[in-house]
């Protein structure tokens, strides 16, 4: 076999030596790569030009053809394609980066202290803050004002739930927002115990809340954005499908993509607004090398977490609780009918059996005609046995789902909705239904992390290894399938496959390095998975060490 190869490489030098080599920019070589093409090949080294991959194989035909001005030795490490989060909140993430962090407290008194310091340091004029959890304190209750009103009687504060369907508001801030006891607002609820306000909003009535909320200013924003790439950059993210967008921000991130200030690619879903709305079909797909706007982020209803999720039947921990859709059907038909006019995609977020049963029922009766539409799903978190049948694996009616919703909800997800357990959650059986599925985070509802979502996936554990066996293990996903609703799928759903979600000739050069093979290691070791480098369209855009050299490879192996 070594004369072979000797020979091998012997007669592609005479047959080349005639021949001018042409110059590209850059050589990866000596790596495994997961190509994620339809074979799921593996190769060892690609050739970069101009931003894409020009040719893919296994090093010596590419030495003998081009001549790199530079070389990346990978040393036998493993590459994949850049990463794509399916369902995210980038500009979000920068927002929250500049408020309290309530994330994984353990108690409302730690709430509180949090927000304490917060305002300590920084003075704000109205305190924001998200992240806490009910359901991870000792006292599984949602939070009163009563105390925020003592400490912050004429600064206003509005927190919310780690799901964004929540939220506290103390007095100053439901005056502001002219919230009474006697206000109505359909598709939600304004908590009210013995009468009195608690401050809790759920759904649509926070939307008074967010009116009130001074807007943050443009350097804000841009550090924010700038704040969020920094935090998913070094998670080989090159790809984040944003979940709800308004067009001064879609135009804010066009322009610094513009000016070179911000590397990664954004899929752009246009908030459910009239006139956001309106504008984008009326102006058409936006598209270019780093932005795409072709699709509407619609609401069905709320969050199981605080219960805003419609369900068929009533809660199991609320008696003659359902939930609520938080748009009317008939207003759903009409927003579902004007986007099937255009060449815009619906995606629409669903929690409840309720609700993924009405997505369902309105996407299956307009995409009957067989035209490529791609309307998702977002979450598809319950549904009934006989709803699974709606995914009928023509790919034109996708499950957009975040793995780690399962391990971080299944403390309590049972109590809520009890045998309907069965069909929450339910990966696989979505998989198998649907031929793919475009995988995400939900980040920052969730951690940033892609790695948490592939071992969510594929172990179906959190990150301590709880609980040892797996929750509902029969709903586990394989290596290969969730690294392509990672990559090849979830570009499918963005109608990207031909530009990116793998590494092949023609596609732009994202791709990750990773310090050990993902797709081999053993379960416990996934989540110490660290990116040594991310590329985005040929371009290093993060490194934890310089890998790259300006000479030409002297081994091959």
């Amino acid at each position: 076999m070594k004369m072979k190869k000797i020979l091998f490489i012997l007669a592609c030098i005479l047959l080349c030596s005639c021949e001018e080599k042409q110059e590209v920019d850059l050589l990866v070589m000596n790596a495994k790569i997961y190509t994620v093409n339809k074979n799921f090949d593996i190769a060892k080294s690609f050739i970069v030009d101009d931003g894409k991959i020009l040719a893919v194989g296994q090093g010596e035909q590419l030495v003998l053809k081009y001549k790199p001005k530079e070389t990346l030795d990978a040393e036998g490490k493993t590459i994949i394609p850049g990463l794509i989060d399916a369902h995210a909140h980038f500009y979000n993430l920068g927002l929250q980066l500049q408020s309290a962090d309530l994330t994984g407290t353990k108690s409302f008194d730690e709430v509180v202290e949090r927000i304490v310091a917060y305002q300590k340091e920084n003075q704000t004029d109205f305190i924001l803050g998200r992240g806490w959890d009910q359901n991870d304190w000792e006292v599984k209750e949602f939070p009163r004002k009563d105390t925020l009103d003592q400490l912050f009687p004429d600064t206003p504060i509005a927190i919310t739930r780690i799901d964004g369907h929540a939220m506290l508001a103390n007095q100053k801030a439901l005056d502001l927002a002219n919230i009474k006891k006697n206000t109505k607002v359909s598709g939600g609820e304004i908590e009210k115990i013995n009468d009195t306000l608690t401050g809790i909003l759920i759904d649509n009535p926070m939307t008074k809340i967010w009116q009130v909320i001074p807007q943050p200013t443009k350097k804000q924003e841009i550090e924010g954005l700038l704040a969020a790439e920094k935090a998913t950059l070094k998670y080989g993210l090159t790809t984040i499908d944003d979940a709800g967008l308004s067009k001064s921000s879609i135009m804010l991130i066009d322009s610094l993509q513009k000016a070179g200030k911000l590397k990664t690619k954004l899929y752009a879903m246009v908030r459910n607004n009239e006139a956001d709305v309106d504008y984008f079909l009326n102006e058409g797909i936006l598209k270019t090398d780093r932005l795409h706007v072709r699709s509407v982020k619609a609401y069905a209803d709320g969050a199981l977490g605080s219960r805003g999720a419609a369900l068929k039947e009533e809660y199991s921990d609320k008696e003659n609780h359902f939930g609520a859709m938080v748009v009317g059907i008939g207003e759903f038909k009409e927003l579902a009918g004007k986007i099937s006019n255009s060449e815009f995609q619906l995606n629409t977020h669903a929690i409840g059996d309720s609700a993924n049963y009405v997505v369902l029922k309105i996407y299956d009766s307009i995409l009957k005609n067989g035209t490529d539409k791609r309307w998702r799903v977002e979450h598809a978190q319950i549904l009934e046995e006989k709803d699974f049948s709606y995914f009928k694996g023509n790919k034109n009616i996708i499950p957009s789902i975040q793995p780690t919703h399962a391990t971080s909800d299944m403390y309590w997800a049972e109590d809520r909705i009890g045998d309907r357990i069965h069909n929450a959650y339910a990966y696989k059986k979505l998989l198998n239904r649907a031929g793919l599925v475009a995988l995400g985070t939900d980040f920052p509802v969730e951690k940033v992390s892609p790695f948490l979502t592939f071992y969510a996936a594929v172990v179906r554990k959190d990150a301590s290894g709880y609980p040892k066996t797996g929750f509902q293990i029969e709903n586990a996903m394989n290596r290969e399938n969730t690294l392509r609703g990672m990559t090849i799928w979830a570009a499918y759903s963005n109608f990207e496959e031909h530009e990116k979600g793998s590494i092949e000739a023609g596609k732009a050069a994202d791709f990750v390095i990773l310090d050990r093979d993902i797709m081999f290691i053993p379960d416990e070791e996934i989540l110490k998975t660290k990116v040594e480098a991310t590329y985005i369209n040929g371009e290093k855009v993060y490194s934890q060490q310089n890998m790259l050299k300006k000479n030409k490879p002297n081994s091959l192996h």
